[in-house]
């Protein structure tokens, strides 16, 4: 089952193969931040702002997932290439 991120029920964002690649996606657009959660967990902890959640989802009937996911990573090299 592919993933989007989603606000209340809202898809914000394209399917994914997923739920890494979302959390991925998430935290290159500044959608993650780092918690601090609790004393025992010394380290923080990503969670997504504004309320925002990934959750599993149907991808729409012209969507397929695995393509989204390789366009995104073509889009990611290029952009490395442009800022070398």
């Amino acid at each position: 089952m592919p993933y989007a991120l989603f606000s209340n029920d809202a898809k914000l964002s394209k399917a994914y193969p997923t739920e890494a690649d979302v959390w991925k996606h998430a935290r290159k657009s500044g959608l993650v931040v780092d918690v601090m959660s609790d004393l025992n967990k010394p380290t923080p902890r990503p969670v997504l702002d504004n309320d925002y959640e990934i959750k599993p989802c149907r991808p729409d009937p012209e969507e397929d997932p695995v393509q989204n996911q390789a366009d995104a990573e073509r889009e990611e090299q290029r952009e490395i290439q442009l800022n070398s």
